[in-house]
């Protein structure tokens, strides 16, 4: 009973008025001293740290076409010839890239030495050092391989390129003569430039111009963003890849393309627009409607 009375009395007891005093240094062991000046530090130097290596927002975009001005100097060159394209057989499905059948002919090497190598020095494309950005394709990788050796470029200036500039898929012509084909593609493209070969069973990419383009404009937007003030050699297995894409800065119809047409082993350096960007909507005559578009 007297435990219950004295707890009783005890909570009866009204709350401390006293205020506390502030000014009474809290007194603190060793210990407790090192971790509080250690709390203190973290959220102080914490803050500090964020905003000195807080990292800017990236800035990075697809290009407006046409393009009147790039920040470095594009050199577009056409891989010296193929064996597939020496027996005048169409090989674009992307799994033969690495096939030997698209590794250069004996007569490829010879224009990537001869051709290539004499039209790159006329315009000084190396003289201040570049880059080697090939596809992946066979004949390619070699041309930018015997590009650097002959320049005496160390190979981690040849960046492979994996997919964006694929020898552009003519789906059900693949396999058929070069010679044929060339012929049947060239009147398809100047019909629309939406105009697409027939599909295949085989896997192979049946493209328009236009999507070309769309894989060009994107290869040159992220070499916009990964380079300043630098000379890229873009090097494609084919002439489809850079004719679009040079049609494309230029903001010509790309039914035109063939224009820029490159036979392999020549060069070209990447030309932007003179003309002042012209955004209202266009319209192109078509000599014939129905396959226009």
């Amino acid at each position: 009973m007297r435990i219950a009375t004295s707890i009783q009395a005890r909570s009866r007891e009204p709350p401390s008025t006293q205020s506390p005093n502030y000014n009474t240094p809290t007194v603190y062991s060793r210990r407790g001293a090192n971790l509080h000046l250690g709390i203190s530090l973290i959220a102080t130097t914490g803050a500090s740290l964020t905003q000195l290596y807080s990292p800017s927002p990236a800035q990075a975009s697809l290009l407006r076409f046409p393009a009147d001005s790039l920040q470095n100097r594009y050199i577009l060159v056409r891989a010296g010839e193929s064996e597939s394209e020496s027996e005048n057989r169409v090989l674009t499905n992307p799994v033969a890239k690495t096939s030997m059948s698209n590794a250069l002919s004996e007569n490829g090497r010879r224009q990537v030495i001869r051709e290539t190598f004499a039209a790159l020095n006329e315009i000084k494309a190396c003289d201040n050092g570049c880059w080697l950005w090939p596809s992946m394709t066979q004949n390619s990788y070699q041309t930018a391989e015997l590009l650097a050796s002959l320049y005496g470029i160390g190979i981690n200036r040849i960046v492979p390129e994996f997919s964006k500039i694929d020898a552009r898929g003519l789906g059900g012509f693949d396999g058929g003569r070069w010679s044929v084909v060339s012929e049947e593609v060239a009147a398809g493209d100047a019909s629309s430039a939406d105009w697409k070969p027939p599909a295949s069973t085989t896997g192979t990419p049946n493209e328009s111009a236009t999507e070309v383009l769309v894989r060009g404009r994107e290869l040159l937007s992220l070499l916009e963003t990964q380079f300043f003030g630098e000379t890229v050699l873009i090097i494609s297995p084919d002439s489809d890849n850079l004719s679009i894409l040079q049609a494309g800065v230029l903001g010509i119809d790309l039914r035109g393309h063939k224009n820029f047409e490159l036979l392999p082993g020549r060069v070209r350096q990447l030309e932007v627009s003179t003309l002042e960007r012209d955004d209202s909507p266009r319209q192109i005559p078509c000599p014939n409607p129905p396959q226009c578009r």
